[in-house]
């Protein structure tokens, strides 16, 4: 923990201007920004529910108020403290500066790759019901089928309506249904095998040399999401010499592979050979050594979305709307990044 929050408090002395920029010459003074994000951050590391149980916790846990920089004697602010600076502080925008500035501090950039990269994503369930679900033109559903055997046995009464969260013989899709509670959310299934559910899409890209995540993203379970979060953080990644990306089959189109190649990006991106048409990665690709070895290193980045899921606490979402979400997800990534070079850098920082 001392490396940890070594680490991001130099991220955050960095974001002084921002924060300077956020907050009023003026008026009454507020809480430190450093303060919030540094307990948003506790509530990552140790999966907490929501932030009344982590300022329940601040109370008494002297671990809790050493690392937000608090007194033993100092008062705890009020829970809605965070929900008054989530639209100003805890946004998409901190959050991509943060880990900009955390990537990019003196002791962590030596060890990013600047060549070989890694991209995936993965469905978070939203933090609405099938029950939230409502017709997007109005219309109400049909009425409920027979409820038991036999020839018009429970028929419904005429006039009579489906109650909320029945859908019993209706067809749910995105293009007929919407949910009232998160309307951004969509309806998407991880395979055929599992049932579909309201959520959104969170994408990571890794570079391969300690697997470190240097960019994240937010998308739509719209199905198209996936491939192009994974084009525009190829082409955000700096500097105009050849680059490599590995993805899993699901990347593995003649669109997704000629847009990389158009970008100077090689994709080495696993074969998906039971596919109509066949695979779009042929030999010039697959007859390279480097091929294999970012198949290999591809593995990585199931870590750190297992790591989100289960112990950032993200494998269904608390909050409503794409902007609070990729701002959450985002936290998520930067707490990932610093148990890793809490790691990474453990040899270094002991002997300084």
């Amino acid at each position: 923990m001392r490396r940890i929050r070594r680490l991001a408090n130099q991220a955050l002395n960095r974001l002084n201007p921002t924060f300077c920029q956020l907050y009023a010459s003026e008026g009454r003074p507020s809480v430190p920004p450093e303060q919030l994000l540094l307990a948003s951050l506790l509530q990552a590391f140790y999966g907490i529910r929501s932030e009344r149980l982590l300022l329940e916790q601040l109370h008494y846990n002297l671990l809790y108020r050493w690392f937000v920089g608090l007194g033993p004697d100092d008062p705890i602010w009020h829970p809605t403290t965070f929900t008054k600076n989530r639209e100003r502080l805890l946004n998409e925008d901190v959050m991509g500066k943060f880990l900009e500035k955390l990537m990019g501090a003196p002791e962590v950039k030596p060890l990013l790759s600047d060549e070989h990269f890694s991209v995936d994503g993965s469905l978070l369930q939203a933090w609405a019901s099938h029950a939230s679900l409502k017709c997007i033109d109005g219309k109400e559903d049909p009425p409920p089928p027979p409820a038991g055997p036999g020839e018009g046995f429970g028929a419904p009464k005429e006039g009579k309506k489906r109650a909320k969260g029945d859908f019993r013989g209706v067809k749910l899709s995105n293009e007929t249904h919407r949910s009232e509670t998160d309307p951004e959310a969509l309806l998407a299934r991880k395979s055929q095998a599992h049932p579909a559910q309201l959520s959104y899409r969170g994408h990571v890209l890794m570079e391969n040399r300690h697997d470190l995540v240097v960019d994240c993203q937010v998308t739509l379970a719209d199905g198209y999401g996936e491939r192009d979060a994974a084009q525009e953080m190829a082409a955000d990644c700096p500097g105009a010499h050849r680059k490599t990306i590995g993805a899993d089959k699901n990347y593995d189109t003649k669109g997704f592979v000629a847009e990389m190649r158009r970008l100077g990006v090689t994709p080495h991106v696993a074969q998906n050979t039971a596919r109509s048409g066949g695979s779009a990665i042929d030999g010039r690709t697959t007859r390279h050594e480097g091929y294999a070895k970012s198949i290999n290193a591809r593995r990585g980045i199931e870590k750190i979305i297992g790591w989100i899921k289960q112990f950032g606490g993200l494998r269904q979402f608390k909050l409503r709307g794409r902007d609070n979400v990729s701002a959450v997800f985002g936290l998520c990534v930067i707490a990932y990044n610093l148990t890793r070079l809490g790691n990474i850098l453990k040899s270094a920082m002991e002997v300084a």
